[in-house]
């Protein structure tokens, strides 16, 4: 089997499209708009590609333009896999290693065909140095991160199986750090079962039952939410 080359080898521009749905961009003055565009760059990563790798140092800030990405431990001495988080679409990840300036901690790998954007450390820091609205998207990430962990602490320690399948879907439905997800996350059963760390008999049960509560509705290529704040707080009855 031919060695894959490279995710960095197989960068290129980004098109107007992509541009159009990084939502950082969109806030920036005129002059730092054109500059990071020109710095941009995409790449089609395929199933299982690593995009970052524990003890690498981070080169780029990275975006999630098309696909699902995950985060998980380092379990190259043996142990256990485990997954943090999903990272969908209009998701931007690793600024806090970037602010730093230490080594990944983790392992951010494709589940399926994606497309992924970077900007170069340099220029994120840059950026940092004299744009207003770019610190203020910075924080605001960071700030809703911060929630999130707590969150995903919570759901860490919840033994009712449909209870975390609800609390999983409910956090990769965040406005905020994946508004590119809308109201429709596009994902497989077998996805969601590797990120919850179920079974997929046992997430298609429980995606059952919060179908049947009103609380999503699957449709044809993923799940579509209809009442956010019950899965956030959903508990098995």
């Amino acid at each position: 089997m031919p060695t894959p080359t490279p995710l960095r080898e197989r960068a290129r521009a980004p098109t107007a499209a992509e541009l159009a749905s990084i939502p950082w961009l969109q806030v920036l003055a005129a002059d730092d708009r054109a500059r990071a565009t020109r710095s941009l760059v995409v790449a089609s990563a395929e199933p299982g590609d690593r995009i970052c790798r524990v003890g690498r140092a981070p080169t780029y800030w990275f975006g999630v333009i098309e696909g699902m990405l995950k985060m998980s431990n380092d379990d190259s001495q043996g142990g256990a896999q485990i997954t943090f988080t999903g990272i969908p679409p209009g998701a931007w990840f690793g600024e806090g290693t970037l602010l730093k300036r230490e080594t990944y901690r983790y392992h951010i790998e494709t589940l399926r065909k994606s497309v992924v954007a970077g900007l170069p450390v340099d220029e994120f820091l840059s950026l940092l140095d004299r744009s207003i609205p770019f610190n203020r998207f910075v924080m605001n990430q960071l700030n809703e991160r911060l929630g999130q962990f707590i969150a995903a602490r919570e759901i860490d320690r919840q033994s009712q199986p449909d209870a975390r399948v609800a609390r999983n879907l409910a956090a990769m439905f965040h406005p905020v750090l994946y508004p590119g997800v809308g109201q429709l996350l596009r994902i497989t059963q077998q996805e969601l079962a590797y990120l919850v760390g179920l079974s997929r008999q046992r997430v298609n049960q429980a995606v059952s039952a919060l179908q049947a509560q009103g609380l999503i509705r699957v449709e044809y290529g993923g799940v579509r939410v209809l009442d956010l704040a019950g899965l956030r707080s959903y508990t098995t009855k």
